[in-house]
């Protein structure tokens, strides 16, 4: 994808003196006192801003935080705990403007903090008159947000379509090649996961993997239906016979590629749902009526570790079980595990992912780690998003 990358032009020397707008993503969680109880997303966007003070420039800073009403400011919709964490981790004074579209006074070397964009009028519908405001307010627009590159709002789109100059930060450009590395220009074998507990929720994205995948592994709820369209029996485990012909569609359209959509041979069970419910290995022939699946079991986690440790390329959206519960995190923890041991290229995203990286310790071996959530989910549907249209058509 051809897009201006904010760290080309730096280099270029073109950023000196100019005023940057920066669109980043420091939507981040806070305890009822209002303190950020995880900064990831912070620390993520700390490159970008540094990297326009290194170049010289003056520099605006903006993100949502949480879903404020449009025109209804509240303290608690406020930025000041991000302000706060900014300047520790820049370790210079970032200061907080409130009420800034109509004009924002920064100087070379300095950079400010504008309040949460979401507060502004017209955001979401990405107002043109709120766009245009927005862009006579910098010479250099940056969308360094990954996070909210599936929407077009006016921070996220509309200003990109009037500023001077509209491109990526080192953050978005990173999504951008890991993406294109895994989905565009794949090493084979291209294994994918999917979890989730339902198919209805992920159709388009196994539809699309389908069309690319060497292997569609499926996990949770979504691993039940696809049992369930191969004649397996899975008791009162989740899943949804309404759709038990796409999955088997899904499954034909892969064998007649020469891919598959792996089913599980063995499965771990439980008669309820809970952390302390006594779990039981079984052949997936096995399942009793009144059987939950909540894993895949020993066997079938061992032959997908070994095929994704021979995988080119491996793309992972989910856990295989339910891992939050010690006696059926077995699968996700063996395939986390075999992913961070394997030589493929691999990129993981979605909020279950995330946790399950943390848990297992694999954040350094996982290739590329998507903060982005619903917008890697549309990558993954094969749709092309907003924010990326719009600086690849801002760069032609």
């Amino acid at each position: 994808m051809n897009v201006i990358r904010f760290s080309e032009l730096c280099q270029q020397g073109k950023v000196k003196g100019q005023r940057v707008f920066i669109r980043a993503d420091l939507n981040v969680p806070q305890n009822d006192a209002g303190d950020i109880t995880e900064d990831t997303r912070i620390r993520a966007s700390v490159p970008c801003i540094q990297m326009a003070l290194d170049a010289g420039a003056a520099v605006m800073v903006t993100s949502h935080l949480g879903r404020p009403t449009e025109g209804e400011f509240k303290p608690e919709d406020s930025l000041a705990p991000v302000a706060k964490r900014l300047t520790e981790l820049l370790g210079r004074d970032v200061s907080l403007k409130a009420n800034w579209v109509e004009g924002v006074e920064v100087t070379q070397g300095q950079v400010v903090l504008l309040e949460n964009c979401r507060v502004n009028k017209g955001e979401k519908k990405n107002s043109p008159e709120l766009a245009q405001k927005m862009a006579a307010l910098c010479d250099i627009f940056v969308n360094d947000a990954f996070g909210t590159a599936h929407r077009a709002e006016g921070t996220t789109y509309g200003i990109a379509e009037y500023a001077k100059v509209a491109c990526a930060g080192p953050l978005l450009a990173a999504d951008i090649d890991a993406i294109t590395t895994a989905l565009a220009h794949p090493a084979r074998p291209l294994a994918a996961i999917v979890g989730g507990s339902k198919v209805s929720t992920k159709l388009t994205i196994l539809k699309s993997l389908a069309d690319k995948v060497d292997q569609l592994i499926v996990g949770v709820g979504i691993a039940n239906t696809f049992m369930l369209a191969v004649g397996l029996n899975i008791g009162k485990s989740l899943a949804e016979p309404d759709l038990l012909a796409e999955a088997k569609a899904v499954i034909d359209f892969m064998k007649a590629r020469g891919a598959e959509v792996p089913i599980p041979t063995d499965v771990v069970t439980a008669k309820t749902f809970s952390a302390d419910a006594v779990a039981t290995v079984k052949k997936a022939t096995d399942v009793a009526d009144d059987d939950l699946i909540l894993d895949i079991g020993p066997e079938t986690a061992a032959r997908l570790a070994t095929q994704l440790k021979a995988a080119g390329t491996i793309v992972w959206n989910g856990p295989v079980g339910v891992f939050e519960f010690s006696a059926f995190e077995n699968g996700t923890r063996v395939i986390a595990h075999a992913i961070a041991e394997s030589k493929a290229f691999s990129i993981a995203g979605g909020g279950d992912t995330l946790a399950a990286i943390a848990k297992y310790g694999i954040e350094k071996q996982v290739g590329y780690i998507s903060t982005g959530g619903g917008a890697f989910l549309e990558i993954l549907e094969g749709k092309t998003l907003p924010a990326f249209e719009i600086l690849s058509r801002r760069a032609q």
